[in-house]
């Protein structure tokens, strides 16, 4: 059986990830999504990221990994990693990804922002999305998904409504019947 893909991020309404100097100071926590999404990083063991979004988490004194998880970072330019549990992959993200899917294993967690997503989502690679919407319209920024050939087709697998107006929403990808 092959791994779940699950494309993940917290965006504003209007469909940013970042400020324009990819900033998130706007993200709001609470401890209703320390929840979800905790138990949400219990299912995944590989994280897949791009070297943008790596140097944000950097940045944000986040680089450091997750006990248990390999974080898998995209890139033809930085060298390869020394460190444990991070690997720095030079590859075409599909062909490696869709290796990675038949690899045994638990979830594979998508992070960032929609252009390193774009062609999974292509591939038809990607299971799931989970959105932690924000109620916010922040107006420009660092769109979460970038233009695509045709539309993704979702399905609704849970909506949860948090008390500080942000709202958490998973979908399967409805896969096309031959």
């Amino acid at each position: 059986m092959a791994r779940t893909v699950t494309f993940s991020a917290a965006c504003t309404l209007d469909g940013y990830i970042a400020r324009s100097d990819s900033s998130f100071d706007w993200i709001l926590h609470g401890e209703e999504s320390r929840e979800v999404l905790g138990g949400f990083w219990k299912t995944i063991d590989t994280i897949l990221m791009g070297r943008r979004t790596w140097d944000v988490a950097v940045r944000a004194g986040h680089g450091q990994g997750h006990a248990g998880i390999e974080t898998c970072v995209f890139s033809r330019t930085l060298p390869p990693s020394e460190r444990p549990g991070l690997r720095i992959v030079s590859e075409d993200v599909v062909a490696f990804t869709r290796r990675l899917k038949e690899t045994h294993g638990n979830g594979i967690f998508l992070m960032g922002g929609g252009e390193l997503a774009r062609p999974l989502f292509e591939a038809g690679l990607v299971d799931e999305v989970g959105l932690n919407i924000h109620p916010l319209l922040l107006g420009s920024g660092i769109p979460l998904f970038h233009e695509m050939p045709r539309p993704i087709e979702l399905e609704r697998i849970d909506c949860v409504p948090f008390r500080n107006g942000c709202v958490y929403v998973r979908y399967a990808v409805r896969r096309k019947r031959a």
